[in-house]
């Protein structure tokens, strides 16, 4: 092609990108864990945001543009997240869902913020998050201030009065961990033990050893359910039976399995409310049809917190908002969309206003209980 035909080319084809641009699908990308130790998570999350993708693209799309969902894994790993992000910035996505857990969802949000690209984060409850001012990031979770103050008014009104607290390092964990020591501490609670296990460990019993020591009458261990289930375990089996706690993390069925029925037994968590225990018609309705397809419910609210992150941009395409910066600043406006958890909306930060905790019991059967206010 000589060098004047090359040109006329080119000059047509900037002619035919824009109008193809603007008649093209929306992007939307998801981030999250489909391997490592929240596989299980992220595989629901996965299935919740496609069921809704499928549902909206059978009735059309929104505005007559139909949603195409760009999935990268993330493996519940920072530098795995970082990949994962870039991956979805350079695919031309709009607007990322994801992901779980603090660190991960850290790890991804400046190479987003600066790509232009909307994030609402999930089961990313860490108070920075959001407290760093990027204009473009929100999250369908409630921050660790929110779930300490929840915490700390379960162990008042449960007359406990010295408390071991353990954390896992993690940004989430640390943060609820420290956000409910110093809530306790004004409220006259004496914290006996205050320090933090590794992650991933199978034996956990010399810490368990010195927590014991310490004598307290309660254990709040922050973090993660796979090494809740393995203290669970190991404080049944050296006949250690303190009362013991976990925060929103541990909401995952996934935690009987590892620490058996019998150690379970009698551990409470607080949390957004499980899946089977949210009673708007829209999530009732969802919950029916995800059943009918997957044969199973999600295994905790995390994944549901997705599917809200979903609707909420649903929303937001439907008014019209394709920008980053005006889907922002739509979002910022809204207090009462209609999400799978229940009425949705955002503060000035992107974190989502109103309180839904709740606190559960496992009972002899292994079943997270929904414990009256």
């Amino acid at each position: 092609m000589n060098k004047w035909a090359r040109s006329l080319a080119l000059a047509a084809m900037a002619l035919i990108l824009p109008a193809y641009a603007q008649s093209a699908d929306i992007k939307l990308g998801l981030m999250c864990p489909l391997t490592g130790k929240w596989a299980s998570e992220g595989q629901d999350m996965k299935n919740i945001v496609e069921l809704l993708v499928e549902k909206a693209n059978a009735a059309g799309g929104i505005n007559g543009n139909k949603i195409e969902l760009v999935v990268e894994d993330d493996a519940g790993d920072p530098r795995t997240a970082a990949l994962a992000a870039q991956k979805l910035a350079s695919s031309g996505v709009t607007a990322v869902i994801g992901t779980y857990g603090s660190a991960v969802t850290e790890a991804s949000q400046n190479i987003l913020d600066e790509s232009g690209i909307v994030q609402i984060g999930t089961g990313s409850t860490s108070v920075r998050l959001t407290e760093k001012g990027l204009p473009l990031f929100f999250r369908t979770c409630p921050r660790d201030d929110a779930q300490g103050r929840a915490a700390a008014d379960v162990i008042v009104k449960g007359g406990f009065k010295r408390v071991a607290l353990l954390h896992d390092n993690s940004s989430y964990s640390k943060g609820l961990a420290e956000e409910s020591r110093d809530l306790l501490e004004k409220a006259g609670v004496e914290i006996v033990y205050y320090d933090a296990l590794t992650p991933g460990e199978q034996d956990y019993t010399a810490i368990l050893t010195k927590l014991k020591s310490a004598s307290p009458d309660l254990l709040f261990f922050t973090g993660y359910y796979p090494e809740t289930g393995m203290l669970l375990r190991q404080k049944k089996e050296m006949g250690w039976n303190v009362p013991m706690m976990g925060g929103d993390a541990a909401n995952h069925q996934d935690l009987v399995k590892i620490a058996g029925k019998d150690a379970a037994a009698g551990y409470f968590f607080i949390s957004p409310p499980l899946p089977q225990d949210i009673d708007t018609p829209e999530a009732q309705q969802f919950l029916k049809d995800f059943k009918a397809k997957y044969q199973a419910l999600p295994v905790s609210v995390w994944a549901v917190v997705a599917g809200d992150a979903c609707k909420a941009l649903e929303a937001a395409f439907a008014a019209g908002k394709v920008e980053a910066e005006d889907i922002a600043e739509w979002l910022k406006q809204q207090k009462n969309l209609p999400g799978l958890t229940g009425p949705l909306g955002f503060d000035a930060k992107g974190d989502r206003v109103g309180e839904f905790y709740r606190t559960y019991k496992v009972n002899a059967d292994g079943a997270f209980v929904l414990q009256a206010r």
